[in-house]
């Protein structure tokens, strides 16, 4: 899952790098904005990956500490595992969250930045 992931994210990264001077030419073949600002995109696009990437990696760590966590609960009071399940799905979909989040963050700089008219003007 985290190669999937990974490979993911590194194939969105490229196709942003490559895709940004593409879509930076007019219909006439001459470029309307600055080369500056098409590396002002590129940059936006790896900072996203690389905050998706950071946060994909600290809520796997997470997930992965209160599974592990739950399971010892578990082998340690087998008549609790109910209330150690309920707790775990809801800490579990609370971690999840984050990345969720970040996602959010990383998709607005993407594709609404709210920078950009600052940027080309």
């Amino acid at each position: 899952m985290k190669k999937i992931v990974g490979l993911s994210l590194s194939i969105a990264a490229v196709s942003a790098i490559t895709a940004a001077p593409a879509l930076a030419e007019s219909a006439a073949g001459h470029s309307t904005v600055s080369g500056a600002t098409v590396w002002v995109f590129v940059a936006i696009a790896i900072a996203s990956a690389f905050g998706m990437a950071i946060a994909a990696a600290g809520t796997g760590i997470a997930q992965g500490n209160a599974v592990r966590g739950a399971v010892e609960g578990i082998a340690r009071n087998p008549a609790a595992s109910g209330k150690i399940l309920s707790t775990l799905l809801i800490g579990l979909a609370m971690i999840e969250s984050l990345a969720i989040y970040a996602l959010v963050i990383a998709l607005i700089l993407l594709f609404a930045n709210p920078f950009l008219k600052y940027i080309v003007g």
